[in-house]
């Protein structure tokens, strides 16, 4: 691979599953533009909408073919003219950065184009794969704990698919912010990982049913917080184990079914349904992305929190890994690493 030459990419050639749908193949490198930057991917995750992607089920659609991975670490190799960073921080060529590459360059290839807006630092206290996860899980966690439901001490909040990317950033923003945590996640496995992330109580549904488990831990009052990005029967039964004045965030529905709310329900118990779109943000107040990333560095570097990553993959690997996610069969975070 040269400066200007060809690199090492994924690329979805035709959309349907991950295994089918992805290709490794040779690209020019691409170039920047005069707001952007042209980095080198030291670690990039895997993501659920990775998986949408791939199927063209997500909101981004981009034209085909495109290389997907849609946050990473990267040093900068280039840096557009007016390339400027999150609070208006210069962009340099060395820097080591974090966030959300430009579509169509993503971050499953050797390098990619950043938004120099979107380029975060990297903080030094994390190596180059748990930096890598920083930006989609946590940033989307701590807005719907901090900005949407105003997380306090002493809350307890429920945290739905608690083993997953963003649920596992929730556990420990979570514990973080002094609340007491029950997780749910599906298997023995994910039990044991969710555990390790510091969840108080950890249900695994195929064995225990979770409202019943959360009335049972909190006397009957039920959770204060519900971090939802499942939908389908975890919402349902969410609304039976929330608390006076609770409130459920709505980030997802990743069980494949979108719940239609008896609002008669939410207006007899007096909970507040609220939902959580991360991505608008960088339209509406950006701003405060980059609020959020200088509290999650503060957390970080004082040992509050810290991305798990549960298997380190290289990136030949990158197919079978993305397909392994949306087959629904890893626990915690897969990063692949050029």
């Amino acid at each position: 691979m040269t400066e200007r030459g060809l690199m090492k990419a994924w690329q979805v050639t035709r959309l349907g599953e991950p295994r089918d749908a992805l290709e490794q193949v040779e690209v020019a490198v691409p170039a920047p533009s005069a707001q952007q930057v042209r980095v080198r991917v030291r670690a990039a995750p895997a993501n659920f909408p990775d998986v949408l992607m791939c199927r063209g089920e997500y909101q981004i659609k981009p034209e085909l073919p495109f290389t997907p991975g849609v946050e990473l670490c990267g040093e900068v190799l280039e840096a557009g003219a007016d390339a400027v960073g999150p609070g208006g921080r210069p962009v340099a060529v060395g820097d080591r950065v974090l966030g959300t590459p430009s579509l169509p360059h993503g971050g499953f290839a050797e390098q990619a184009i950043m938004d120099a807006g979107d380029a975060f630092a990297a903080p030094e206290s994390l190596d180059d794969a748990a930096a890598s996860a920083l930006c989609i899980g946590y940033q989307t966690a701590w807005f719907a704990l901090h900005r949407r439901t105003r997380i306090a001490e002493d809350d307890v909040l429920l945290v739905h698919a608690a083993a997953g990317g963003v649920g596992s950033a929730a556990v420990q923003l979570g514990k973080a912010a002094g609340a007491t945590v029950i997780g749910v996640v599906g298997g023995p496995r994910k039990a044991e990982y969710c555990r390790n992330l510091g969840a108080d109580v950890v249900v695994d549904r195929h064995r225990e049913d979770f409202v019943a488990v959360v009335k049972e831990h909190t006397g009957g009052r039920g959770a204060d917080i519900v971090f939802d990005p499942v939908g389908g029967d975890a919402y349902a039964g969410s609304t039976k184990c929330i608390a006076f004045e609770g409130r459920i965030v709505v980030i997802g529905f990743a069980g494949g079914t979108i719940p239609q709310p008896a609002l008669n329900h939410a207006l007899i118990k007096n909970y507040s349904i609220v939902g959580l779109h991360w991505g608008l943000y960088k339209n509406r107040n950006r701003g405060v992305i980059a609020e959020c990333h200088d509290a999650l560095t503060r957390l970080v570097d004082a040992g509050a929190v810290a991305p798990l990553i549960s298997e380190r993959l290289g990136l030949a690997d990158v197919a079978d890994g993305i397909g392994r996610l949306g087959e629904g069969s890893t626990v915690g975070r897969l990063v692949f690493q050029p």
